[in-house]
């Protein structure tokens, strides 16, 4: 008589190919510093150490990954050559393409894109290279200016927090790396955008530094991947931010993956005195998404002014888990996400405002509001402060509720149909976050996407 073989418990790390000699092999005649496949290494070795989160971990509790099997692409880590095929279309690349042929402006300074990790653009507007400005791919960007990019290259993310984290560290390929020189102002904005075929993997690193009193505003954006489990696709990524003293940046992070990714990322900002970060995020696409996002204000004066506009549907789930953490005195940040959900979709938001005991006159706010469009939808919307300053000003809040029926049955009164009705609710939903975002091409690309998939209410 046999016996079947136990599972091994979720804290017994178990093989899933992505191991010391699938790196060494990817790692083969690299031009990468010393330093950098140091770093590497290291991660593998912590990732070989590590299980996939379980939930019992606070921050998985409410993420199912049963279904998750990483060793189905590992050969799409493999391949040392870009796929055949031409990028799917991106939303804010068209949009803002759009809007600078209408007024006759410049639409980019600079654009990379990277297709199941190989890149296949790396442009940047001489103009601006003149100025000292590095724009381009990691690979390329740490051949050429290694010692530059050492002590702020995974500065800001750790790249050993949890298996996701690690595997990035140590397998992330393409991305894109922006350093901008003290007081040098871009007027254009840069852009990012990795893609993935069906059944293909993303492990691009982005990291943008800004020198004091530097500028600029920049574009990220992931699209592409299969729409069923089958040729499902897999991002894990990371984003590093560091505004120095009296910067200001704009960020926008695009999440539009098709409905089969597996999407999991790391985005972590460091603003330092007198710097200023805006910073929008938008979910709309993957399978799921697990994201850790958090702004640390490690200098006096600091500001973060963080966006989010989620929209699901189908089976979808959506976890983003916020930090904002004051670490010095007299610094602000202000949080607002806005979720919608319509089928049997699932939003999860997890809030934190950290306030360190060296941080007096801390002026921090978050909220989360989510409108659910069916029954079946199912929103978490979970607030927290953690103060150890006793002069402060921090408030939050999160509210959850289906649309309001009277609104949808005055609209059809007068002559709009249910499905009319269902979007000019929504959009009325979403425009306080929409008008927080300063770039016109993006509020209104957003705007356009979301209210092309809304249907009626049920």
């Amino acid at each position: 008589m046999t016996t079947a073989t136990p599972t091994p418990p979720a804290t017994i790390p178990v093989p899933t190919g992505f191991d010391r000699h699938l790196l060494d092999r990817l790692l083969a005649g690299s031009s990468l510093p010393d330093w950098a496949i140091a770093l590497r290494r290291a991660a593998v070795d912590r990732l070989t150490a590590l299980s996939l989160p379980g939930r019992g971990e606070e921050n998985w509790m409410r993420t199912d990954l049963r279904m998750f099997q990483p060793r189905a692409w590992v050969g799409a880590a493999e391949q040392t050559t870009a796929p055949g095929g031409s990028l799917p279309e991106a939303l804010l690349e068209s949009a803002t393409q759009a809007a600078a042929a209408v007024v006759g402006t410049q639409a980019f300074g600079g654009r990379i894109a990277s297709l199941d990790g190989h890149v296949v653009r790396d442009e940047l507007d001489p103009a601006l290279a003149g100025q000292g400005v590095l724009f381009g791919t990691p690979e390329r960007i740490l051949a050429t200016h290694g010692e530059q990019l050492r002590g702020r290259w995974f500065s800001a993310v750790d790249g050993g927090a949890d298996w996701f984290a690690a595997m990035h560290a140590a397998f992330h390929r393409a991305g894109a790396v922006l350093w901008v020189p003290a007081g040098v102002r871009l007027t254009a904005p840069l852009h990012v955008l990795s893609a993935i075929s069906p059944g293909g993997l993303d492990t691009s690193h982005v990291l943008v530094v800004l020198d004091e009193g530097a500028e600029a505003t920049v574009l990220t954006e992931t699209v592409g991947g299969g729409d069923t489990g089958a040729d499902a696709g897999l991002h894990c990524g990371a984003t590093e931010i560091i505004v120095g003293r009296k910067a200001s940046l704009r960020m926008v992070n695009l999440q539009n993956w098709n409905r089969g990714v597996w999407h999991f990322a790391r985005q972590r900002a460091v603003v330092e005195a007198g710097g200023k970060l805006q910073w929008t995020l938008a979910a709309l696409g993957s399978r799921l998404s697990q994201v850790q996002q958090d702004v640390a204000l490690v200098g006096r004066g600091a500001d973060a002014q963080v966006n989010g506009v989620m929209f699901t549907e189908g089976r979808q789930q959506l976890v983003y888990n916020t930090l904002q953490h004051h670490m010095a005195p007299g610094c602000h940040s202000d949080l607002l996400y806005k979720g919608a959900l319509q089928d049997r979709s699932r939003l999860v938001w997890r809030g934190m405002i950290k306030v360190d005991k060296a941080a007096q006159k801390t002026d921090g706010y978050q909220r989360n509001d989510t409108l659910m469009l069916s029954r079946e939808a199912r929103s978490d919307s979970i607030p927290g402060l953690e103060i150890e300053a006793d002069d402060v000003r921090c408030t939050h809040g999160a509210t959850s509720g289906r649309v309001d029926e009277e609104q949808i049955f005055y609209a059809q009164a007068r002559g709009l149909t249910a499905d009319e009705a269902a979007r000019l609710v929504v959009a009325g939903f979403f425009q306080q976050v929409f008008d927080r975002i300063t770039i016109p091409p993006v509020r209104e690309a957003l705007s356009a996407a979301i209210g092309g998939r809304i249907r009626r209410v049920s």
